[in-house]
C-alpha cells in the first residue's frame, strides 16, 4: 500500500519595503561607529611629541657652506712634469667644495647659533636656512677644532631659539629628539634614547670629548643638530656616527650641551678659547698600579710628569700623586682630566684631589695659559739620532733639580719615535749619560757628541733605570 508524501506549505511573510530595509541596515552597521565615537569622546588625545617639535623646530636650521681647500698635487713636485707642462714649484692650488650641515640658535636676541668645528671649516661663504624657508647670510664668530664646536651669527630678525638643558643630569635610558637635515632632508626629527654618557676617544683622543651616545637615527647632515629631550631643552650638539657604511647604524655621538656652553662663552667673549693649564703629565691607572699604590680602583689619572714652574708644580702636586677630582667632580680617567681643566680659563682657580701614600688630599692651583709653555723644550735629536721624539725640559741655576733629582726632565715623547722604541718615557729624570752626571743640555751634549755609545741612568718614580740609547 503506498502512501502519499503530504506536502506541506511552508509559510511566507511578506518582505518589508525597500527603503525600510536601506535604513535598517544603514542604522546596524552604524551603531560599532557610535560606540565607538562615544568612547572616544571620553578618552584623552593620543601621545604624540608634535607640540614639543613644533615649539622647538623653527630653533633648528640648515646650513650650506661653500669654501676651498689647499690640494696637493704630488706631479707639482716633479721635475720632468714641471718642465714639460711649465708648472712653477710648489703650485698645487685649491679645490673648491660645498658641503651641509645643521646648527641651532640659541641666542635669538643675538643671532648666536651653535653648530660643529667641521662644518664650517674652510667656509668662504655660510648660508642659513630657516624652517619658512628664509635664507640668511653668516659669518663664524669663533671655531674651536678641540671640542669640534663652532658659533656663528646672523642678522636677529624674527628667529626662535631653543633653551638649554642640563647635559650633567643626562641619564642612560632617557627618551630623546634629534633634529637636523641628513643628506639635505630639512627639519627631520628622529628619536631614540641615551646609550652610554661619557664617550672619550671617539674622533680625536686629544681633544676634548665626553660624547652623549644616542641610537636615535643621525646621518651625515645631521652634524651641528640638535639633541633634545622630551622638555624640549637642547642637551647636546650632534658630532658624529659610527659606521661602516656610511649611514646610520643606531651608533651617534654628541657634544654634551655643558661642554658646548662653555666653549660658546669663551668664543663670544674671546674670539676663540683660551684653555687653563695645569702643567702635568699624566697616564691611565692600570689594575697593576692601583695595587702597587694600594688603590682600591683604577679611577683616576696618574701623575707622570710635572712641568717646573707650573700650576701644579706651585700647588704642590708631584710624581706618583693620583689626581681623583676637579672642583669636587670625579676624575674617573686621563680624558676626564684633561676635560676638565681644558674647559676652564687660565687665571682660574681650581680644587685639585689626588691621593698621595694612601690620603686622600687637597690643594689649590692657579691655573696658567695653555699657550705659554710653562717650560722650555729642546731635543738631542740633532746630535744623536736616538733620542729623535723625545723633548726635554732644561734646567736652570735656580732650579738645578727636579723635585728633588738633579737632572734633565723628559716631558713629552712621540709614540713610536727613535726614543720611545728605546725605552724613554715622559716624566723620567736623566740623571746621568755614560756614568757622568748631568744637569744640562750642554752636557748631555758634549758627552755624547765624544761618545761610541750612549746610556742613559734615569729616575722614573722611585726607580733608577739603565737605558741603552746607542749602542
Amino acid at each position: 500500500m503506498k502512501h502519499r508524501m503530504r506536502n506541506p506549505r511552508s509559510r511566507i511573510l511578506p518582505g518589508p519595503k525597500p527603503w525600510l530595509a536601506l535604513m535598517l541596515a544603514t542604522i546596524v552597521l552604524a551603531l560599532p561607529v557610535l560606540d565607538a565615537a562615544a568612547q572616544l569622546a571620553g578618552m584623552p588625545e593620543v601621545p604624540s611629541l608634535a607640540p614639543v617639535i613644533d615649539r622647538i623646530g623653527p630653533a633648528v636650521v640648515n646650513i650650506s657652506v661653500r669654501g676651498s681647500v689647499e690640494v696637493e698635487n704630488p706631479l707639482a713636485n716633479d721635475p720632468f712634469f714641471r718642465r714639460f707642462f711649465g708648472v712653477p714649484p710648489g703650485n698645487n692650488g685649491r679645490r673648491e667644495f660645498q658641503s651641509a650641515g645643521s646648527g641651532v640658535i640659541v641666542d635669538a636676541a643675538a643671532g648666536y647659533i651653535l653648530t660643529n668645528h667641521h662644518v664650517v671649516e674652510n667656509a668662504d661663504e655660510i648660508t642659513i636656512t630657516l624652517v619658512d624657508n628664509r635664507s640668511l647670510e653668516a659669518r663664524v664668530v669663533g671655531s674651536d677644532p678641540g671640542s669640534d664646536i663652532a658659533v656663528l651669527q646672523v642678522d636677529p630678525d624674527d628667529l626662535a631659539e631653543m633653551s638649554l638643558g642640563n647635559s650633567d643630569q643626562v641619564r642612560v635610558g632617557d627618551f630623546v629628539l634629534a633634529i637636523g637635515n641628513p643628506f639635505g632632508l630639512q627639519h627631520t626629527v628622529t628619536s631614540g634614547i641615551v646609550s652610554a654618557i661619557g664617550r672619550r676617544g671617539i674622533v680625536n683622543p686629544e681633544g676634548y670629548e665626553d660624547f652623549i651616545q644616542t641610537d636615535a637615527s643621525i646621518n651625515p647632515g645631521n652634524s651641528g643638530g640638535a639633541l633634545v629631550n622630551l622638555n624640549g631643552e637642547l642637551i647636546g650638539i650632534n658630532s658624529a656616527i659610527y659606521s661602516r657604511s656610511g649611514g646610520n647604524i643606531g651608533i651617534g655621538f654628541s657634544i654634551p650641551v655643558n661642554m658646548a656652553r662653555s666653549v660658546m662663552d669663551q668664543i663670544v667673549e674671546y674670539g676663540s678659547v683660551r684653555r687653563g693649564l695645569l702643567g702635568v703629565n699624566i697616564a691611565p691607572l692600570t689594575p697593576e698600579i692601583a695595587e702597587n699604590y694600594d688603590l682600591d680602583s683604577t679611577s683616576g689619572a696618574l701623575v707622570t710628569a710635572v712641568s717646573m714652574g707650573s700650576a701644579a708644580e706651585q700647588a704642590g702636586l708631584q710624581i706618583g700623586d693620583v689626581i681623583v677630582s676637579v672642583n669636587d667632580s670625579a676624575v674617573v680617567d686621563p680624558a676626564a682630566l684633561r676635560n676638565a681643566i681644558g674647559l676652564l680659563r687660565p687665571g682660574d682657580r681650581v680644587e685639585v684631589g689626588f691621593v698621595r701614600d694612601g690620603r686622600l688630599q687637597t690643594v689649590t692651583a692657579l691655573l696658567d695659559d695653555l699657550d705659554t709653555p710653562a717650560i722650555a723644550q729642546e731635543s738631542l735629536s740633532e746630535i744623536d739620532p736616538s733620542f729623535e721624539g723625545a723633548e726635554l725640559a732644561t734646567n736652570s741655576e735656580s732650579r738645578p733639580d727636579y723635585n728633588g733629582v738633579p737632572g734633565i726632565l723628559v716631558t713629552t715623547v712621540e709614540t713610536g719615535s727613535p726614543a720611545a722604541v728605546r725605552g724613554l718615557r715622559p716624566g723620567d729624570v736623566i740623571t746621568h749619560i755614560n756614568r757622568q752626571p748631568v744637569r744640562t743640555l750642554a752636557e748631555a751634549q758634549e758627552i755624547i757628541e765624544n761618545a761610541r755609545t750612549v746610556i742613559v741612568q734615569l729616575r722614573r718614580g722611585d726607580r733608577a733605570l739603565l737605558l741603552p740609547m746607542r749602542y
